[in-house]
């Protein structure tokens, strides 16, 4: 066929296709009745993605048309498929007038569904939030990025050098980056390899055109979202590559949400000294928000979890995973904890319970995406935040100026209990949202609807009355709509206003002026109540915009309210203690506890958690720790690194008494595994972990190594293992817990000062070992590496074979063992004579040669070069 010869599309498929080109990288969800369609390449995507049915139907331009559907009904969770999976979605809505449209309905995408800018709450954890993420590749190894939660008030700015982009990405953990298309090909590997590093396998890469990577478009934009003048009062001024990352983020972020982010009223800027640095693998072996399997439970944060919130949660989370070095923040938090222990917590978390999310319902309101129940819930609180603030508590200034933020918005609670029905529709669309009362027009076009009943029948009786028919009678059908029905013998006493409507065998039909009025606002009342419940719905979102930024600041109060609340009930309830900050480099700790494995004890078997006191300061810097396995030492390196965090979040912690100096990072190599994917053996990923602590670490860095050097040969291992103890005692001078399994570093602290060697006991009974769990000063006497062998199920005859081996191995060593010092430094090495170019270079002086007397130099150098 001649290509001028091929049929155009369909009205509905052009339509479509235009719809389509606006979003060529998105799932595009077009909606078609009671059921939302993806066509041709997109219905094959999603029924791969979605598991749902492709079909064939009909035909356009010539061809098959290919789609497939999800009942609307059924949206969110398929949604909420598509965003796990890393993919957007756009939802294009039938805008237009069905009755008085001309061809297809009009059509329009009224939101974009992308893993980064996620709202409802049917595809949002509680305690979650959907970080998006924007980097923009700024000249000389320079980095911009600006991040932000669409639910939250607030947008992060920072700037860093490109080789720290991967340590930022893993920190901020977003769920969808943006990038520009002009990013070197290296940087965009670099980006494509942390993948994992961000929220998880999902994270989800955009690529954006670059011209959106602009710093004076972002300075602009920033400005405009402020509403003012120069962004100094943010410290925000001099970050050109950060604001490069905001305008593309902005640009975004109001695309997929079909409006400006009017609820986003400040800017943090985060710089790389600020916070406690906690990397990746931190977080990960101290099981901070996530075990080591990938669940969220037993955790540190499920453990200090008992907000009753779910803005508490997150706040609580951010707080974990966001310490600042600076104290005068964690000590506002300490003594308000210590205020509410006091008095006043149980009250204040009774009251807190049953409390709504203000802060995304806030976000909502600003996006215009809030759901009618999310307003009641509101008004409910506003409600319940007039009880919080008339609620006794200690003194605190933290608390005072909470209490203070608690004052709900005049007039909010007000316009919502006059505006919306106590029990409403779910959604607007349903109808029955809007109070009775709130609207004059409203009222009667429900009253109609209420009391067709009743008018039918008093017109029945009227018009009996009027025309004498005994038999006459008021009815309606969906064909004929309303009439009155009389019949043939009757028809002689028929009034004049009577218009015949349809005649039947034995009756004739008739219509009234009075019944045709009724009839048009009877039959129009449903559809024009529907419509003027939605108009009176975006006239009471219009009317809330302006408490915004009053709500955003009530959330803000309700949240921390609740984690201060939750910390003070952990506090008592674990019986912890507050801990006490100094200036001077120490970490002291006095029977302190691992929180998570002592309430595991409690909840499986009911035993007790050793204690065990920990005292690290100028002059002991470091431990070796020895011991069997089994014995307790990596639950006691780590108890020790989350007492130091949850002191300086200004929690209390698990131990009886803490005393803390400065600290700026907790750097972590525990556990061995592969990284297959990234082509790293275990033995490399122990390496490269190890290597990136010792260019990290400083002396106010806590350090914890497990068994470094165990991925290698004996001798290898211990040479690199003493080297690393050496570089980290000497040279970093970290507070560091070294724990091994070679003995010969027991020798380590005897020409090592600030190092002390301690050891988990264990007591043997006849072939049996049982651990003690204490930690205790000097080294261990063994490993006991067979006895806990026999204890896993190894077989006996193993045991016993690998016992005579031993004894063998020990008896060898201690005959032939080589008197070698693991801790002597490297020799120098011997000096060298001056090679003839070098002895030649040496001879020249730059300054005192002409131009042709440098030219005749560089010409001898290189003929030396040659020989």
């Amino acid at each position: 066929m001649n290509h001028n010869d091929t049929p155009p599309h369909t009205p509905m498929m052009q339509q479509y296709l235009a719809i389509k080109a606006e979003y060529p990288e998105t799932l595009v969800f077009y909606r078609m009745g009671d059921f939302y369609e993806v066509f041709f390449a997109d219905a094959e995507k999603a029924a791969r993605l979605l598991d749902i049915t492709l079909t064939r139907r009909g035909q356009s331009a010539g061809e098959p048309v290919v789609m497939a559907g999800v009942p609307f009904h059924a949206l969110e969770n398929y949604l909420a498929r598509l965003i796990r999976l890393g993919e957007s979605a756009a939802i294009c809505e039938q805008v237009g007038d069905v009755a008085t449209a001309k061809g297809p309905v009009e059509r329009k995408v009224v939101r974009v569904v992308t893993p980064g800018t996620l709202t409802d709450s049917e595809l949002l954890s509680d305690k979650a939030e959907a970080i998006l993420l924007a980097v923009h590749q700024g000249p000389r190894n320079a980095c911009g990025l600006a991040w932000l939660s669409v639910t939250q008030s607030e947008l992060h700015l920072a700037e860093c050098a490109a080789d720290e982009v991967e340590t930022w990405i893993a920190r901020i953990a977003p769920s969808e980056l943006l990038y520009g298309a002009g990013v070197t090909p290296a940087f965009e590997q670099r980006l494509k390899a942390v993948r994992g590093a961000g929220g998880g396998a999902a994270l989800s890469l955009t690529l954006r055109p670059e011209w959106q990577f602009d710093a004076a478009l972002g300075q602009r934009k920033l400005l405009e979202q402020l509403q003012a003048a120069s962004l100094a009062a943010w410290n925000a001024e001099a970050l050109p590559h950060a604001q490069a990352a905001a305008a593309a983020l902005l640009g975004y972020a109001e695309h997929t949400q079909g409006r400006a982010l009017s609820h986003l009223q400040g800017i943090r800027v985060q710089r790389d000294d600020e916070l406690i640095d906690l990397p990746l693998t931190t977080r990960r072996n101290l099981e901070l928000t996530q075990t080591l399997r990938g669940e969220d439970a037993p955790t540190l944060f499920s453990l200090l979890d008992t907000c009753m919130t779910g803005m508490g949660s997150r706040l609580l989370k951010r707080w974990l995973l966001e310490p600042r070095r600076e104290r005068a923040q964690a000590l506002q938090r300490l003594d308000a904890i210590a205020a509410l222990r006091d008095s006043g917590w149980q009250k204040l978390r009774e009251q807190l319970k049953g409390v709504s999310d203000v802060e995304r319902i806030t976000a909502r309101i600003a996006l215009r995406q809030v759901r009618p129940r999310e307003l009641v819930a509101l008004q409910l609180t506003l409600q319940k935040s007039e009880q919080l603030r008339s609620t006794p508590c200690g003194p605190s200034a933290l608390l005072s100026q909470i209490f203070q933020e608690l004052q709900p918005p005049a007039g909010c609670a007000g316009l919502l209990s006059r505006a919306i029905l106590e029990e409403p529709a779910a959604l607007v669309r349903d109808g029955g949202v809007i109070a009775t009362g709130f609207d004059a027009e409203l009222d009667e076009l429900r009253a109609i609807q209420d009391n067709c009943d009743g008018f039918l029948l008093a017109l029945e009786t009227r018009e009996r009355a009027r025309t004498g028919i005994p038999n006459l009678r008021v009815q309606y059908n969906k064909v004929h709509g309303f009439y009155i029905e009389v019949t043939h013998g009757a028809v002689d006493r028929v009034p004049d206003d009577y218009r015949r409507r349809q005649t039947l065998k034995n009756a004739e039909r008739y219509i009234t002026p009075e019944l045709k009025a009724f009839e048009d606002k009877a039959l129009s009342a449903q559809e024009r109540a529907l419509a003027r419940e939605k108009w009176l719905y975006e006239q009471v979102l219009d009317q809330l915009q302006p408490f915004v930024p009053a709500l955003t600041r009530l959330a803000q109060a309700l949240a921390a309210l609740d984690v201060l609340c939750a910390l003070a009930e952990r506090s008592l309830t674990l019986q912890w203690c507050a801990p006490q900050f100094t200036r001077e480099p120490c970490i002291e700790i006095v029977r302190g506890r691992h929180p998570v494995v002592e309430a595991r004890l409690a909840e499986t078997s009911g035993g007790s958690f050793i204690a065990n006191d920990t005292t690290l300061g100028a002059r002991q810097r470091m431990q070796v720790i020895t011991g069997p396995n089994m014995g307790g030492k990596s639950t006691y390196m780590r108890q020790v690194a989350i007492i130091v965090l949850l002191a300086s979040i200004g929690s209390w912690v698990p131990a009886s008494a803490c005393r803390l100096g400065p600290i700026d990072a907790i750097h972590t190599r525990i556990g061995a595994a592969d990284d297959l994917a990234n082509a790293q053996s275990t033995f490399m990923l122990e390496m490269t972990e190890a290597a990136q602590i010792l260019h990290s670490a400083t002396p106010q860095s806590l350090v914890l190594m497990d068994e470094i050097g165990r991925g290698t040969s004996t001798f290898d291992g211990l040479a690199l293992a003493s080297g690393i103890a050496a570089q980290l005692h000497d040279r970093t001078q970290a507070f560091t817990l070294f724990a091994t399994h070679y003995f010969e570093l027991t020798e380590f602290p005897a020409k090592h000062r600030a190092a002390m060697n301690v050891h988990v006991s264990a007591a043997e009974s006849g072939a049996d070992i049982v651990f003690l769990h204490e930690i205790q000063a000097g080294p261990a006497s063994r490993s006991y590496g067979i006895q806990v062998a026999r204890l896993a199920g190894m077989p006996a005859a193993v045991v016993n074979h690998a016992r005579h081996a031993l004894e063998a191995l020990e008896t060898q060593q201690t005959e032939a063992r080589a008197q070698v010092d693991l801790f002597a430094p490297p020799p120098a090495a011997e000096a060298q004579a001056p090679s003839a170019v070098e002895s030649a270079l040496a001879a020249v002086d730059p300054d005192a040669l002409s131009p042709r007397e440098a030219l005749d130099a560089l010409y001898a150098l290189k003929k030396l070069a040659r020989k």
